[in-house]
Parts: C-alpha cells; structure tokens; sequence
C-alpha cells in the first residue's frame, strides 16, 4: 500500500498527474485497501489470507465507450491496450487503457445499462490458481458472484462493492 501511494505521489509531484487525478487516485486506493481486508466471520474460515499483490484494473461502465476513450487518451495520454468494437463479439464496446502500470476498463453496451458508474475494482493475486481460489471461498463461505466467468472470481465485500480478483488477464 506504502509503495503505491508513493508511487502516486511521485507521479503528481512530476506533473504526471494532476491534483484531482491524485485524490481520485488515493480515494480508489483506500477504497481497495479496505476491500481487501476480509470480513471477520470469513477470516476465522482460514488462517491464511490470499495475497493480492497489485490493484490490476477499474471498470467503468459508460454510455459510449468510444467517447470515454477518446476523452482519456487525449487528455491523459492513455494507451489503448486493447480494443473490441466488433458488435459480433461478446466483448463488443470495450477498451483497456493503459497509464504507466496501471488499467482502466471502459465497457458501454446492451449489457451496461444507461447508468454510468464504476462497477468494480480488479485486484492481482499472487501465484493465481481458479481452482485453488474457488475452493478457498468455498471453504470461507463466500459466494462467487459471477461463476460464470472462470478467468477470475467476483465476491461482494461487506459493503455490497463487487470486488474481482485473478492473474494478469482478467474478464
């Protein structure tokens, strides 16, 4: 936590960044930290957390994916990592943009609905393994709240915020 804040601060101290983008920045990442500390009904479950290493992604969900990703590149130099436009695709209005080792998610869409809003934060765990994950929310009793997706599992924390975690792809 220690080295992303500084690595925050250096970034806005370097002209990086600017002030709103650091306290939006320190927001999400207080917001995550607190995520990341597991309830403590589920914590008696297993002695041993799972060890997040980064904050891999944030998902936004907009009306026009195309204009949020314009409007992020241009005005902050994001990098498209990875685009579908396609309308055949099932991940049709959908960008990843890079900003140094950092992504946002931007999806619009049937599926999106007409409110734009941050649907989640995407966590990097250490070693990642689904099967070894799935059963040690099993063993916590904390159900996956999207089983259908099977690169990465989502759990609600405390507070309702749907929390995703898995390797460096996640979907």
């Amino acid at each position: 936590m220690e080295n992303i804040i500084a690595k925050l601060l250096e970034d806005f101290e370097q002209g990086k960044m600017s002030r709103r983008q650091l306290i939006q920045s320190l927001a999400v990442t207080a917001a995550a930290a607190s995520a990341v500390n597991i309830a403590p009904e589920a914590k008696a479950a297993s002695a041993t957390p799972i060890k997040i290493t980064n904050l891999n992604h944030t998902a936004y969900y907009v009306r026009d994916y195309r204009k949020t990703r314009d409007w992020y590149s241009n005005l902050f130099g994001m990098t498209v990592l990875e685009e579908h436009a396609d309308k055949e695709s099932p991940e049709a209005g959908m960008c990843r943009l890079t900003f140094g080792d950092n992504m946002i998610v931007v999806r619009s869409g049937k599926n999106v609905g007409q409110t734009p809003r941050i649907d989640h934060v995407g966590y990097l765990v250490a070693d990642w393994n689904y099967d070894a994950m799935a059963a040690e929310l099993k063993n916590r009793n904390i159900p996956n709240a999207r089983p259908e997706i099977k690169s990465s599992l989502h759990v609600l924390d405390p507070d309702g915020f749907l929390v995703q975690f898995g390797g460096i792809k996640q979907y």
